[in-house]
């Protein structure tokens, strides 16, 4: 046994992973295959319930790595191959098709319920040799010099200490790391919140927009709900506002009252739920955007919603998640490897994956900026592609900024116009 700070090591792993969602089944899973020897410890039992249903297509090559792709196919999940935005007045955009503009399998997806999906990729991390153990709760990273050397849990009736070469923080927003040494930097601009239920027998469009995820904007613009169409006759339908707008200064507090009002200010959604029936309680979560000043440090890397978490508005969630999750697996394994377990080494995938979210926050952003995405693919229908492209979830490719240019020539002249028009 190993003694560290006072710490009796009971087991040793070249990596514990914090966390049993898809991020960190994706890193353990990977780091397993390369024949790392990996525990993760996961607080609750699965299945269990988490929101963030919808995946976009560029979540299929991660999926391809973990092998998970055949259990996809044959799963009931409803097939996604489009987003589609209705306005504040109920008018619905022109569908943007993934196939079309990417004819290849990856540009059709799928909607997910996360207690199986979930359930699913940590029983896949169990198939790949990891040492998954749930119902054990992290109690702390237990640093010495500076340096992540392990954990302390709680499982059962014990506590015990567990030493690794590499921590990977993948506990969700209540990540353990990010708290204790003041990385979290909140989005001055995205401080959202959502309140959210599911309904059955709500309307369904047909064929290949049979599982469209719409995009329907409030009438006053503060505001938009997500409608995504899941098994069973399921549709998971959630609003998104400003924090203060949809929780504050309201004369009820009742969430019900609150989820009915937005209601009635969304166009798009009320026939789509008039003779729906509601299945599930109502779920308020704080969508407060954020991020994490560093992505790794020495013996330890943050993944998923434990290093950051943007506004939900294009399902990015689950990409982000599965995408940092392999590339910090690539970092940490070639750190393994060459004996080097520093930050500059387990960070390596930093910056190039802070490009890509800055790619999804940019378009974000303009949306709740009243940006018209309709009019700019009419003025620039040779761009469609590119949207379309981030849109899909191809955030890592620089290609994708030709639209940075025309967007913001196009905000200029709506301002220029705003300017000049008489008071």
């Amino acid at each position: 046994m190993v003694s560290l700070n006072g710490n009796q090591a009971t087991t040793r792993s070249h990596v514990v992973v914090i966390g049993g969602g898809p991020a960190g089944a994706t890193t353990s899973t990977l780091l397993a295959k390369q024949g790392h020897r990996v525990t993760l410890f996961e607080r609750e039992t699965f299945p269990r319930y988490h929101i963030g249903e919808s995946l976009i297509p560029e979540t299929f090559w991660v999926l391809e790595r973990l092998g998970v792709l055949p259990w996809l196919r044959e799963s009931r999940f409803v097939r996604k191959e489009s987003v589609q935005f209705v306005t504040g007045t109920g008018k619905l955009s022109e569908p943007f098709y993934f196939p079309d503009n990417k004819p290849h399998e990856s540009s059709r997806t799928w909607q997910v319920l996360r207690s199986e999906f979930d359930s699913m990729m940590l029983d896949n991390a169990r198939n790949c040799g990891v040492e998954v153990h749930e119902g054990a709760r992290v109690l702390e990273v237990v640093f010495d010099g500076g340096r992540a050397v392990g954990v302390n849990l709680a499982e059962g009736e014990g506590k015990r200490f567990v030493a690794a070469d590499v921590v990977v923080d993948a506990a969700g927003q209540g990540g353990l790391i990010q708290d204790r040494l003041g990385l979290r930097q909140w989005d001055p601009d995205l401080k959202k919140a959502a309140l959210s239920t599911y309904w059955k027998g709500a309307k369904r469009d047909a064929g290949r927009d049979e599982g469209a995820t719409l995009v329907m904007q409030l009438d006053n613009k503060l505001g938009w709900f997500w409608y995504i169409p899941l098994q069973d006759d399921v549709v998971s339908v959630g609003v998104v506002g400003p924090f203060d707008y949809l929780f504050k200064n309201r004369e009820s507090k009742d969430h019900e009252t609150i989820y009915a009002e937005e209601v009635a200010r969304c166009p798009g959604v009320i026939p789509r739920i008039a003779a729906a029936e509601r299945v599930a309680p109502f779920r308020a979560a704080k969508e407060y955007s954020y991020r994490s000043r560093e992505v790794a440090g020495d013996g330890w890397v943050l993944v998923g919603d434990a290093y950051g978490f943007l506004d939900p508005l294009y399902s990015s969630g689950i990409l982000l998640a599965l995408q940092s999750g392999a590339l910090a697996a690539d970092a940490i394994h070639e750190g393994l490897v060459a004996g080097d377990t520093s930050a500059a080494r387990l960070g390596t995938w930093g910056p190039a994956f802070n490009e890509g979210m800055d790619r999804m926050r940019r378009l974000v952003c303009e949306f709740y900026d009243g940006f018209n995405f309709g009019k700019f693919v009419r003025k620039h229908p040779d761009l469609k592609g590119h949207i379309t492209d981030m849109l899909i979830g191809d955030l890592f490719n620089d290609r994708v900024d030709a639209i940075v240019a025309p967007m913001d020539a196009m905000r200029a002249e709506v301002a220029a116009m705003m300017t000049a028009a008489p008071e």
